[in-house]
Parts: C-alpha cells; sequence; structure tokens
C-alpha cells in the first residue's frame, strides 16, 4: 500500500530526511524515516499495551510478556533468535513502560529484511510454553529483587504508587513477587490474545531504508488479517499530595517529590522542557548549582518530568546523609517557590531553551533515538512532530509561561514527597 502521509524534514547529516506513514492490512500503522548518508536503520514493533491496561490480578504481566516472546516462536528456539542478528552485528532488545511495549532491532540497511522478520515471528507465533513461563518467572524475580537492591530506583516507583494511590499507572512495570507468581499460563495468552493485535502495532524504522519496500516486506506477514476492536481506555488518576516514608537500612537518604504535570497531548509540554532545564535538567540548573555545589548537601540531584497520556508527573530526586535531609529539602522548596513568585531571567530563559535544543539535535543523530520518537509520538498523539516544528514551539517558550507553570504545578500543598532510608517517621513530619 502506499503511504497515506508523507513529508520531508531536514536531516543533521546534512540531506532531507523522508517521513512515511502507511496502514497495512488488519490496521497496522507503519511510519519510517528514510535518512540519507547512514548504513544502519532501526526498527521497531510498538504494541499499544503497558501496565496500566493491567488488573489487580494481572500485574507485571506486560513486562513478564516481553520476556516470553524471546523465549521461542514455531520456527525458532530461543537460541536462534538471539544468534539471527548476532550473526550479522546486529542488536535486539525491548523494554516496557507503563502505556507501550517495545521490541526493536539495529542492522546494517541490507539485513533489514532479516530484522523484520524476526521481530515480526516473535510478535505473531510465541510459543508461550508453560515450561518457557515456569523458569522465565525465576528470572523476572530475580530482576525485581535487583531492582529492590537499587534504591535511588526503587524511589521513583514509590513516588508513583504514592502520588496515585490504587490506580493501575502507579504501580511498578515488574509487578510484585506476589502478583508474577500468581499468573498463570492461561492468563498469560489470554492478555496476549487481547492486546498483541495488528490494530494494537505500531512498526516504525528510520535510516537507510525504502519505505515502499518495507511496506511490501510487511504486508506478506498481515495478508488477510481483519481488523480487531481496540477498546482499552482508562480515566486519569486522582493525585494524591502529601509525605510518606518507607524505612530502609541504605547508606543516603533517597528522596522524590512529585509535582502534577502536563499530558502528553498538551502543548504546555514545550515549557514543561524549559523549566525543567532551569530547575534541574543539567549541570547548570538551579538545583545542581545550590545543593550540589554550593552547599554540597548532595552528591546526585536532578529533575524530569513524564507525560502519559491524561496525566503527567514531575519528579525532583535527590540523594543525600540522614543528616542532610531537612536542609535539601528545604533547599528544594526555596527553588520552587522562587520559580512560582519571580520570573525567570531573560539570559537563563535562553540558555535553557538552547540547552533543550542543543540536547534534542544531539539525539537526532542517532537513528535508535529517531525511531524511538516516531514510535511514541504515533502512539502517544497519532502524528509525527517535524523537528521544526519542536524547535519553533521551543524557541516561543517565554518567562511569563515558565512562571504560570510553575505556579500550576509546585504549590506547597500539592507536592508528593516520598523518604526511603534510615530515617524516623518522626524526623519527617
Amino acid at each position: 500500500m502506499a503511504g497515506k502521509e508523507g513529508r520531508q524534514v531536514p536531516d543533521p547529516t546534512g540531506g532531507v530526511a523522508l517521513y512515511r506513514k502507511s496502514e497495512l492490512p488488519g490496521g497496522v500503522r507503519l511510519v519510517t524515516e528514510e535518512i540519507p548518508g547512514v548504513s544502519s536503520v532501526a526498527l521497531g514493533l510498538w504494541v499499544g499495551v503497558g501496565s496500566k491496561w493491567e488488573t489487580e490480578e494481572e500485574r507485571g504481566v506486560s513486562h513478564f510478556l516481553e520476556h516470553l516472546l524471546f523465549k521461542g516462536t514455531k520456527k525458532r528456539r530461543a537460541r536462534d533468535i538471539a544468534e539471527a542478528l548476532d550473526s550479522v552485528g546486529g542488536q535486539l532488545n525491548a523494554f516496557t513502560s507503563k502505556e507501550y511495549t517495545c521490541y526493536y532491532a539495529k542492522v546494517l540497511g541490507e539485513y533489514l529484511p532479516l530484522a523484520l522478520d524476526v521481530l515480526l515471528d516473535m510478535f505473531l507465533e510465541p510459543l508461550l510454553d508453560g515450561d518457557d513461563i515456569a523458569r522465565e518467572k525465576q528470572v523476572v524475580l530475580e530482576e525485581i529483587s535487583m531492582y529492590e537492591d537499587s534504591p535511588d530506583e526503587l524511589v521513583h516507583d514509590l513516588l508513583t504508587e504514592v502520588a496515585w494511590p490504587n490506580h493501575p499507572l502507579g504501580r511498578p512495570t515488574l509487578g510484585t513477587r506476589e502478583s508474577l507468581n500468581a499468573l498463570t499460563p492461561e492468563q498469560i495468552r489470554a492478555f496476549y490474545a487481547r492486546y498483541y493485535t495488528p490494530a494494537n502495532l505500531v512498526i516504525t524504522a528510520a535510516g537507510n531504508l525504502r519505505h515502499d519496500e518495507l511496506v511490501r516486506l510487511a504486508e506478506r506477514y498481515f495478508a488477510g488479517r481483519t481488523r480487531s476492536p481496540q477498546t482499552h481506555a482508562l480515566s486519569a488518576p486522582n493525585f494524591w499530595a502529601g509525605r510518606r516514608l518507607f524505612e530502609r537500612d541504605t547508606e543516603q537518604v533517597h528522596v522524590c517529590l512529585g509535582a502534577p504535570g502536563v499530558p502528553v497531548e498538551d502543548e504546555r509540554n514545550y515549557v514543561v522542557e524549559v523549566a525543567n532545564s532551569i530547575l534541574g535538567g543539567g549541570l547548570s540548573s538551579r538545583l545542581f548549582q545550590h545543593i550540589r555545589e554550593e552547599k554540597g548537601l548532595a552528591y546526585s540531584v536532578y529533575s524530569y518530568h513524564t507525560a502519559y497520556q491524561g496525566i503527567g508527573l514531575f519528579t525532583i530526586y535527590l540523594g543525600l546523609s540522614k543528616e542532610n535531609l531537612e536542609a535539601g529539602l528545604e533547599l528544594v522548596e526555596q527553588e520552587l517557590e522562587s520559580l512560582v513568585k519571580e520570573p525567570v531571567p531573560a539570559a537563563e530563559i535562553e540558555r535553557a531553551r538552547n540547552q533543550v535544543l542543543g540536547t534534542f539535535r544531539l539525539s537526532l543523530e542517532n537513528t535508535t533515538n529517531r525511531m524511538i520518537r516516531m514510535g511514541k509520538q504515533e502512539l502517544s498523539l497519532g502524528r509525527f512532530i517535524p523537528v521544526e516544528e519542536v524547535e519553533d514551539k521551543l524557541r516561543a517558550v517565554t518567562a511569563e509561561d515558565v512562571q504560570q507553570l510553575c505556579a500550576r504545578a509546585f504549590g506547597r500543598e500539592q507536592l508528593t514527597t516520598v523518604v526511603l532510608g534510615p530515617v524516623d517517621p518522626k524526623e519527617v513530619e
């Protein structure tokens, strides 16, 4: 099928990348960027399901399925999958988020047909064998243990659980030991059948490719398949503000502060990028300079924003000693109050815009980053955002925009603070 949408976009190599989008049988969306002057191609299969869509009894099944798809298909053993792209110098991997699961490969352009065959074989014909399920549970249980042994990572999951209580978006993507052990092969296969459908699949590719050739290759796998209805929908969670302590015998105290963010579809995400750069998004940010460089209270301190459909979360992290906890929290609150009450100086706005723009442009030099960008945009927004549109909207962000956003997000009464470490509950009241 011919591409139903096409656009030329600037390319960092000096050429012009061609963006195109087509629909395949069964409702599969195929989105590509042909980039001149590169040898590699990054290919991704995006399934529109993650931990957000799991029921209480299915917690962790999206991530577990990601593991199982590498365990073998009707024509390939697990070893065959591993060797297929290794043997041509390629890479094969996957990741699961709260809203989607991605299986991806990076190969030289000449091996794109092989990468497509391996990924679609995994997607369409996984064995989901009972013995594999039992063995892989042990692997994921070890992954959960490893994650729990990393408090600087665990505290971020604790923040979402506290900020969005009793909602699937607040649950950890890995699930829990209890939920994983309770999963049955029948539940796993039913979840696969419900969500791993052509209409819930987006294929993205960026680099050394020809769109029409990739369309012809991919169509063969979906010939005769009919579109199945996609019915999963979920309301956004309510945000809980307050402090919560999790006692743990660790060397440092790990702290996450959360504030209401903006949804992925909200135009204010450009303002968020600039505000985050100013607050804690780099070495020159206010939090890094004041808390680490000037006061020496923490080694690691940063901020970031995560946008989901219908809701977002602004997160600030710092790791510090128990003795420095209250001083560190006070400095964070001072910086937030400053952003709410005082306009950011023009020079600081300009520096933040340039940092965000520079990071964005540098990321485009990697074909995998470009493939991931297309997948996220197609699943979340249903459209491709050209480079020039991103740059124009970032340059248009003003000090007034930043102050209004911060006033909405960083009120003291609407912050969630999670503390993980050897601290008495009375000390964080």
